[in-house]
C-alpha cells in the first residue's frame, strides 16, 4: 500500500495536482456497503467518496432542529465563496467558525473530520488536509 501512496503522490506532484486530494479520508473505515450513502441528498459536487463515512443527513437535520438553542443563524456568505464550498474542496481559510460545544457533543463524531459552520452552511471537514467532505446548504439560517 504505501509503494502505491508513494506513486500517486510522485504522480500528482508531477501532474500538479494536489496530493492530499488523493488521501482516503476514511482511512478504509466507515465505508457505505449498503449503497445508501451515494450521492443521495448531497448538495455538493455530485462525486462518489469511497472510504468516507456515511453519514445520516436527515439524522444531522432532526439534531440542528431540536438544538437551536445551541446555534447562532449564518449570515449568507458572498455568492463567490458560497460555490467554492463543495465536496473535495478545501475550505477556504477564515470563512468558517467553530461550533457550541454542546451542539457538536449531539451530532454525530467521524474520526478524522470535524462539523464547522460557514453562513448558513454546515460542512463536515477533514481535520488533517482541511478538505470538505460534506455540505449541508442553508440549514442554518
Amino acid at each position: 500500500m504505501g509503494t502505491r501512496l508513494n506513486l500517486a503522490v510522485a504522480l500528482s506532484l508531477v501532474m500538479g495536482i494536489n496530493p492530499m486530494l488523493l488521501a482516503d479520508p476514511g482511512k478504509g473505515k466507515g465505508h457505505d456497503k449498503g449503497g445508501q450513502h451515494g450521492n443521495q441528498g448531497h448538495q455538493g459536487n455530485g462525486s462518489d467518496w469511497h472510504g468516507g463515512p456515511a453519514i445520516d443527513l436527515g439524522g444531522v437535520r432532526v439534531i440542528l432542529n431540536d438544538n437551536r438553542a445551541y446555534w447562532n443563524p449564518g449570515s449568507a456568505l458572498p455568492p463567490g465563496i458560497q460555490k467554492n464550498l463543495a465536496r473535495g474542496k478545501p475550505l477556504p481559510p477564515g470563512i468558517a467558525r467553530k461550533l457550541d460545544g454542546r451542539l457538536v457533543g449531539r451530532l454525530p463524531h467521524y474520526e478524522g473530520y470535524e462539523w464547522q459552520q460557514a453562513g448558513t452552511d454546515l460542512l463536515l471537514v477533514a481535520i488533517a488536509s482541511g478538505v470538505i467532505y460534506e455540505v449541508l446548504h442553508n440549514v442554518l439560517d
